[in-house]
């Protein structure tokens, strides 16, 4: 499997483990009576600052995916792996750290390294556009 494709199965990895996840803890709570499994609020905030966190984090996989899982996608279609393969562990790696720093905490020092994180997927996906476009 090339790095282009093991980043893209752990993106799309990441975003499932997130929703499982969510999952657990919805069912966990309906289960136990605490709420109504047609009650939860899509943004958490009706059961704690983690699900808030859990939330925002499965939907910033899902906001982003159509960039940064496009490249790679586009990689793959066109044979051009090339152009991905060389940042893909550190794009995914860049990916899972944001996501447990989201996870961990909403302090200003967590949100700045968050920010480095996401930052830093951002350049490569730009420094991978740039190359796309030399083709």
């Amino acid at each position: 499997m090339s790095p282009t494709t093991t980043a893209l199965l752990g993106f799309i990895s990441l975003t499932l483990a997130l929703l499982g996840t969510l999952g657990i803890l919805r069912v966990g709570l309906t289960l136990k009576g605490v709420k109504a499994p047609n009650s939860f609020d899509p943004s958490g905030q009706d059961v704690s600052p983690f699900a808030v966190r859990l939330c925002r984090t499965h939907a910033n996989c899902y906001e982003s995916f159509p960039f940064f899982g496009g490249l790679l996608l586009l990689a793959i279609a066109i044979d051009a792996t090339a152009i991905t393969d060389g940042l893909a562990y550190y794009f995914i790696g860049a990916r899972v750290l944001q996501a447990v720093i989201h996870l961990a905490s909403t302090s200003n020092f967590a949100v700045q390294v968050r920010f480095a994180f996401f930052l830093a997927q951002v350049v490569i996906a730009v420094m991978w556009i740039l190359q796309f476009f030399k083709m």
